[in-house]
């Protein structure tokens, strides 16, 4: 049976794997841009910088755009929030992890999420309607399962995924208006080459963007739902907190986006109908996380 270090190994790998096909993937573009205009080489050494600068970009900066996309307010100190600071503290300790930065998102749902590329480099937010309406033991282990993505490397990948996402989307739009307003260096059969490549990937950025979200594992969510019941030793803490989710959210988060829908630790757009959009969730069915942990709890207590 795999253990927690397999885990992180699996996911540094699957970190490198995951840059090496997004620079692949816009040298590639960027051939294809040389080939049909008069750029020449020029075009994949154009790529391939912007690949280089977006790959670092994403890599160093990354989190700061997930927390800017989703309204995230900090980082906070203690005096700002001292019992949400203390809860975190103490979780960290006991899983051997620094201290995250803290940020706090103004919204009435109950939802969290962590980012960052590493351990060291780690941030939580935390919506103030979680802090508002969870009782200490619940909020206790959702703190506990964001913690746990931190320690397993989860963050850096999901990081990466919401660079790849976002760059499809850009890489679209480049193609799209290299085709449309290449001006004299793009001859027509160029141009049309680009506009169509354009078009087709706009078209299709959404399905790219959800499969990617696909590759992002159901089970990484229970994992981490088994290794926060793990560190607070309170397994019906976290299955009464996703049972209070399930009642209560039924608005989407005001800053829910597609991009890191993935990130957080439930659905961000609520529980209210869509259910089209339920098809596409990147996360289990909140019944299936109970379930799981109803029976973690069990075992625990029957041995």
């Amino acid at each position: 049976m795999p253990t927690t270090y397999d885990y992180i190994s699996r996911n540094k790998l699957k970190s490198a794997l995951l840059l090496t096909f997004f620079v692949l993937f816009v040298a590639g573009l960027g051939w294809i841009i040389g080939e049909f205009t008069d750029y020449g080489l020029g075009g994949l050494f154009l790529a391939l910088l912007i690949a280089l600068g977006m790959t670092l970009g994403g890599y160093y900066a990354g989190d700061r755009v997930a927390l800017a996309v989703a309204g995230a307010k900090g980082p906070i100190s203690k005096p700002d929030n001292a019992y949400l600071y203390n809860l975190v503290e103490n979780l960290g300790m006991a899983a051997g992890t620094p201290m995250p930065k803290l940020y706090l998102i103004t919204d009435p749902s109950i939802n969290a999420f962590a980012t960052g590329r590493d351990p060291k480099h780690a941030s939580i937010a935390v919506t103030t309607g979680a802090i508002e309406k969870l009782a200490n033991e619940e909020l206790e282990g959702v703190l506990a399962h964001e913690l746990s993505h931190i320690r397993n490397f989860d963050i850096r990948y999901l990081m990466l995924v919401l660079m790849l996402v976002n760059a499809v989307t850009l890489l679209a739009r480049w193609f799209f208006y290299s085709g449309r307003f290449g001006g004299r260096r793009s001859s027509d059969r160029g141009a049309g080459v680009l506009a169509l490549i354009g078009i087709v990937l706009l078209i299709l950025s959404p399905l790219i963007g959800q499969l990617v979200h696909f590759a992002v594992s159901r089970r990484r969510e229970l994992l981490a739902d088994a290794s926060g019941a793990l560190l607070t030793r309170y397994p019906e803490g976290l299955a009464k907190a996703l049972e209070k989710i399930q009642s209560l959210n039924s608005r989407p988060l005001a800053t829910a986006n597609d991009a890191t829908a993935h990130m957080f630790f439930t659905n961000p757009f609520g529980n209210s109908g869509r259910k089209l959009k339920r098809l596409f969730m990147t996360h289990p069915p909140i019944e299936e996380r109970v379930r799981a942990l109803r029976q973690m709890d069990s075992a625990s207590k029957n041995p």
